[in-house]
């Protein structure tokens, strides 16, 4: 016997029959498709190369050249690059054309304070909540960090830099803190590209980060909260000196 159906399948049922392609009720009609789109795919292609430095400050962007190199229409293209403009990456210049925005140095100093105050908050958390796999995890990024330091691994240093940072608010259980920083970071990722080169620094970073983690591991917030600080404040002097 086929089972009973209720009122609203019914008319589920109904619906489907006089327009099968019409969209779901329900709560499936605000489920989104996880495969990016091609504007998507675009921008987060740019955007990496722009962060990375890969295309340089005040370099020209071709739309047409983009799109014959990945073999797609302008309109995925454009719309990445109108994002990309509104992030400040990126410059559009009525019947010039379209370049790599130049790095905003005055507005980076904002930026840092914004920074250092969510790190730092993180960084207490986690001297005071982190669990003992958590601290071994921080641990096991300082010894990649050692290792990709000796090999001169310039972009290799940078990814694991960020996940050390994220793992920080992860240990505070303030993940939504690393959304935020990354959001109001992305202009002084790029200057700080620039200064990863410089001889020492990598050494400086990897006994700060070391630092960071004793004082978690040693659950002495204050500890953490300080360097931190020094942490970030050595970025901020690069930045003042420019």
């Amino acid at each position: 016997m086929s089972a009973t159906l209720t009122g609203r399948e019914q008319n589920e049922v109904s619906r489907r029959k006089r327009a099968p392609n019409a969209a779901p009720s329900g709560q499936a009609m605000f489920q989104q498709s996880s495969i990016p789109t091609l504007s998507e795919m675009q921008y987060q292609k740019l955007r990496s190369k722009i962060v990375s430095l890969e295309l340089k400050p005040g370099s020209a962007i071709s739309e047409q050249e983009l799109a014959e190199q990945e073999g797609i229409s302008r309109t995925p293209v454009r719309e990445a690059i109108l994002r990309l403009a509104r992030e400040k990456l990126v410059e559009v210049v009525p019947k010039s054309g379209t370049f790599v925005g130049r790095i905003p140095i005055s507005s980076l100093p904002e930026a840092l304070i914004a920074r250092r105050a969510l790190e730092s908050t993180a960084a207490r958390a986690a001297a005071e909540v982190a669990t003992k796999s958590q601290v071994m995890a921080l641990h096991s990024h300082i010894e990649r960090q050692r290792e990709l330091e000796v090999a001169g691994d310039m972009e290799g240093f940078h990814h694991s830099d960020e996940k050390f940072h994220e793992q920080i608010a992860i240990a505070g259980n303030l993940p939504g803190l690393w959304t935020m920083v990354q959001q109001i970071k992305l202009q002084v990722d790029r200057f700080r590209r620039l200064t990863l080169p410089e001889p020492g620094r990598l050494d400086m970073i990897v006994q700060e980060h070391a630092a960071i983690v004793e004082a978690v591991e040693r659950k002495d917030a204050n500890y953490a909260h300080s360097c931190i600080e020094t942490h970030l404040a050595g970025l901020q002097f690069h930045i003042e000196n420019v």
